[in-house]
């Protein structure tokens, strides 16, 4: 009988083993959670910009929630706090609550920013399309490389008013016959007597987009004998397999 009894206390504590390691480990976690939001809030808080923003914290998962006036703030603050030891995860409800732009004043704004960004660095050879809805705006179109789909990003995130970006941009793949050839077309295009007035405009008004040979111009010019100026000067350039004349008239040009 006794040796029963006690055969049957030490099955009861071998069943309470796991239940205690159980409570430890999660009494482990609850601390840890706890370490790693007093170390998210002190990230935070050192910036000023920051600082309309608290973290939560639950198995190793940061919940971020307040607001921020740029978009890039709300970035900025997910990938400071993703730096803290012990962060499994990043959950961003942080909201943009900087200045209030109606979609069509939004759209313009970074129309024209983006319409002269780069200058000085090959922008005639960019093409990019800019959408805004309730806030939240679209970029895309093609470019010749990173730096310029990275500084094309950096203009929407830093403009106030945008909510969210979804980027759509194409990046020509690397290719020396290509940028040869982007080098050959300006010169035809830009360096014709009809054109060289385009030349004068920073903002380079016809876009000449290369990849793989084939060519798409794009912009906007005064009238139809210099869009097919453009496109004629185009063609004749050794080299080129295909143009797309996407140039518009500017009396056209509804928007």
């Amino acid at each position: 009988m006794i040796l029963r009894k006690l055969v049957i206390a030490a099955i009861l504590v071998g069943l309470a083993l796991p239940a205690m390691g159980q409570t430890t480990s999660q009494q482990r976690r609850s601390t840890q959670d706890q370490q790693v939001q007093e170390i998210a809030t002190v990230e935070l808080q050192e910036k000023e910009k920051f600082r309309g923003v608290s973290a939560s914290v639950e198995d190793g998962i940061v919940t971020l929630s307040g607001t921020v006036e740029l978009l890039i703030d709300k970035e900025n603050a997910e990938k400071r706090v993703r730096k803290v030891k012990n962060v499994d995860g990043v959950r961003n409800h942080i909201e943009v609550a900087g200045k209030q732009l109606s979609d069509a004043e939004l759209r313009e704004t970074l129309a024209n920013k983006l319409r002269y960004d780069r200058v000085g660095y090959g922008i005639v050879f960019n093409n990019l399309t800019v959408s805004v809805e309730n806030g939240a705006v679209t970029i895309g179109g093609k470019v010749r490389d990173y730096p310029d789909r990275n500084s094309a990003i950096a203009i929407v995130e830093t403009t106030p008013g945008v909510k969210d970006v979804t980027d759509e941009i194409d990046v020509a793949p690397p290719s020396l016959t290509d940028d040869e050839l982007r080098v050959r077309l300006a010169r035809a295009v830009y360096g014709h007597s009809g054109l060289q007035k385009y030349a004068l405009d920073p903002q380079a008004p016809i876009r000449i987009v290369v990849e793989n040979g084939h060519v798409e111009l794009a912009g906007v010019v005064l009238n139809k004998g210099d869009r097919q100026i453009a496109y004629a000067q185009a063609n004749s350039v050794p080299g080129v397999f295909s143009v797309k004349n996407g140039l518009m008239v500017a009396s056209e040009v509804t928007d």
